[in-house]
């Protein structure tokens, strides 16, 4: 029993620490995204390794899918679309996205919170659960 609470501890201090996710990049950030398209809904998810892991209801036709995830994080950070930016990635699942316009203290706090927020089970909840 204390293995499990002490797992579960160091899986929530794990959760915490976020500046593995971004890098620096002058007075900008470089978030790693992971996109998965083509979703029920738009939503962040958590982590997926050393990247934030988001889906996006748009499919990956075109632009479409990039532009859902420019405007999903814009909206998560609080930030105009336009210090937004898609620098690398275009055709990938695995993306980063130059993101302006914020303090580093500031990209700590949106994304940590943009964490906590996050649907772990990466959809809706089964009607069956608990039967």
């Amino acid at each position: 029993m204390r293995v499990f609470a002490a797992c579960r501890k160091k899986r929530g201090l794990v959760s915490d620490v976020v500046d593995d996710l971004y890098t620096v990049d002058g007075e900008r950030f470089v978030l790693s995204v992971h996109v998965q398209p083509r979703a029920g809904r738009s939503a962040v998810l958590g982590r997926h390794g050393r990247a934030l892991r988001v889906r996006v209801a748009a499919p990956p036709v075109g632009d479409r899918a990039n532009d859902a995830a420019r405007a999903l994080l814009a909206e998560e950070f609080e930030v105009a679309p336009a210090h937004v930016e898609l620098v690398a990635g275009q055709r990938s699942r695995l993306k980063a996205f130059r993101i302006g316009g914020l303090s580093r203290e500031d990209l700590d706090t949106r994304l940590r919170r943009a964490m906590r927020g996050a649907d772990p089970t990466g959809g809706p909840r089964s009607r069956l659960r608990g039967r």
